[in-house]
């Protein structure tokens, strides 16, 4: 669509003045909450880029140092010293466990993994080459139908059921739509299995045959899940506060940030950069594929460098890069394109072009690598996404509703379309 917007002068606003506020971290931000009243005009803002949508305690990000913060922790920290299920705690409830309140809320959530018997059936109803994010749209939306009495957002202890309904069902569902579209049959949970190595269980165990869990693939795991559960106010999450903003379920406010996160732009980034390293395929080809992505003429792009908010070197790549190396050796994988990406990000922390602009590996860069060697498809490094992404999205969703300034979400726009005329009757035109 062309742009249709007509430069009309600019505006000063001095005569009126508006409250500025400071958080912990980050820049200071004006409040334009009175700015239509006082002024009769809107802001136009593409992509909300310079306006906060809300207020949050729960995780930050400054793209300039590289730093992510998950209720003042850094990732690095927590990646390494925490499991899954204790920084889930960490970003629910504000501060870390104790030892008593992490046992309880693991208990809480290993005896929700199991989903409705009937629910099974519900599977039977997508074609058998289904992609797993498109079952997962539909299955997690359809939750509301099954588990109707953790839906009123008013019932703080329906709240609290809800929030461990979702963060247990969502390994069982993600490894159903794996099971579903490879023909095999669906494992159920065990509640003698931690979180993740219940959720490796659930991908690759068969009637057949016993299934050994390797602690090098499960901690490895732990950590994508930990580096992948919150970041900030992204598309996905955004997604989930305007859904909640309506008052709806948590089921279907879930449901609406796994349809946003399986954009190519959002949540497929770690599957196009594993293509990308397929394509360039032996580190003999780099410099070839390097003079293509400084051609601006060339289509051709590096994925998984640079990122939208870090302008330094993303912290969750410094983590995944150690456990590529892990899950590789455990394994006995010698995987040519790890040679490949290590070559690339030497070149990207090195070369002036890359550093003048920024273009830093990301955390994509590496776990696509990850994922393949754990034995994942491509197709399901999206839900995995989703799975770990659901502890952020639920915290992001109870956090709003127990804001007293949320209100419904209203984007405002700029009219250019066709201006006030009168109907014509079919035979008059």
């Amino acid at each position: 669509m062309e742009s249709k917007i007509k430069d009309a002068g600019s505006a000063t606003i001095e005569e009126h003045e508006f409250p500025v506020y400071s958080g912990t971290h980050g820049n200071d931000v004006i409040d334009i909450r009175k700015l239509t009243a006082q002024t009769g005009k809107f802001t136009f803002d593409p992509g909300y880029t310079s306006t906060a949508s809300c207020e949050s305690q729960i995780t930050f990000i400054d793209g300039g140092e590289g730093t992510l913060l998950y209720r003042g922790y850094p990732i690095e920290q927590l990646a390494e010293n925490t499991d899954f299920i204790e920084t889930a705690y960490l970003l629910l409830e504000g501060e870390l466990p104790t030892s008593e309140q992490c046992a309880e809320f693991r208990n809480n959530i290993t005896y929700h993994t199991m989903v409705h018997e009937h629910f099974n059936k519900f599977f039977d109803g997508f074609r058998r080459d289904a992609h797993p994010m498109a079952i997962m749209c539909g299955a997690v939306g359809a939750l509301s139908a099954f588990y109707h009495d953790s839906t009123d957002i008013n019932d703080p202890q329906a709240r609290k059921v809800a929030v461990h309904r979702m963060i247990a069902k969502m390994p069982t569902i993600a490894a159903m739509a794996y099971k579903y579209t490879v023909g095999q049959p669906f494992v159920y949970p065990r509640n003698d299995l931690g979180y993740t190595e219940n959720f490796l269980n659930m991908c690759f165990s068969v009637p057949a045959e016993d299934y050994e869990i390797n602690k090098t693939l499960a901690d490895a795991l732990d950590k994508i899940f930990i580096l992948h559960m919150d970041h900030e106010q992204n598309a996905s999450t955004s997604t989930v506060r305007l859904a909640g903003s309506s008052g709806a379920n948590p089921f279907a406010c879930i449901a609406a940030g796994i349809a946003c996160l399986w954009g190519p732009a959002h949540g497929g980034a770690n599957e196009a950069a594993l293509n990308m390293l397929m394509e360039i395929g032996s580190v003999d080809k780099i410099p070839e594929y390097i003079g293509r992505a400084k051609d601006k003429s060339d289509p051709f792009r590096l994925m998984g460098f640079g990122h939208r908010v870090y302008k330094n070197y993303d912290p969750r790549a410094k983590v995944m890069q150690k456990a590529s190396h892990e899950v590789l050796d455990a394994v006995g994988i010698s995987d040519p394109l790890l040679d490949v990406a290590k070559e690339l990000e030497r070149i990207a922390l090195e070369d002036e072009y890359f550093v003048e602009k920024k273009l830093y590996p990301n955390i994509d860069f590496y776990s696509g690598i990850t994922l393949r060697a754990m034995g994942f498809p491509p197709s399901m490094f999206t839900p995995l996404f989703a799975l770990a992404r659901t502890v952020g999205w639920i915290a992001q969703w109870r956090e709003m509703l127990e804001d007293p300034n949320q209100k419904i979400g209203r984007p405002r726009q700029i009219y250019t379309g066709a201006a006030k005329r009168d109907f014509v009757p079919m035979n008059q035109r």
